[in-house]
């Protein structure tokens, strides 16, 4: 399968919270890093229990904003409403044999990291899409 395959039915799969599905997606040994919040997650069986056992993973649908592919490498831009926030992450894939083999993710919200004022005559509001 395709690395764009991959990752398209991995979103997916953790959008249907089909667990099973997305561990077959995973590589056992696969390293998933969150920079935004200094975690690594290392291993198919870590990267499934930190999204199974999320308290509000039954409020996430998944919306895929943007999927783009190089080789082996594929980014993504999605975003997951929840009641109180709406998180945007890009992700970095690296795919080989039909598995995620390593990512880094940058999961934030849209207006978390407030633009000093110094700026306000060089910008204009950034409007979701």
């Amino acid at each position: 399968m395709e690395p764009l395959s991959v990752v398209a039915r991995l979103w997916e799969r953790i959008g249907a919270r089909n667990w099973e599905g997305v561990a077959g997606l995973i590589a056992e040994d696969a390293v998933i890093e969150w920079p935004v919040s200094a975690e690594r997650i290392v291993g198919r069986a870590n990267f499934i229990a930190v999204n199974s056992d999320d308290a509000d993973s039954d409020e996430k649908p998944v919306r895929v904003l943007r999927i783009l592919a190089d080789g082996d490498h594929v980014v993504t831009e999605v975003e997951v409403p929840q009641d109180h926030v709406l998180y945007r992450a890009v992700s970095l894939w690296t795919v080989r044999d039909g598995e995620v083999v390593e990512a880094r993710e940058y999961w934030t919200s849209p207006g978390q990291d407030p633009a000093p004022r110094w700026r306000a005559g060089y910008v204009e509001p950034l409007v979701a899409d």
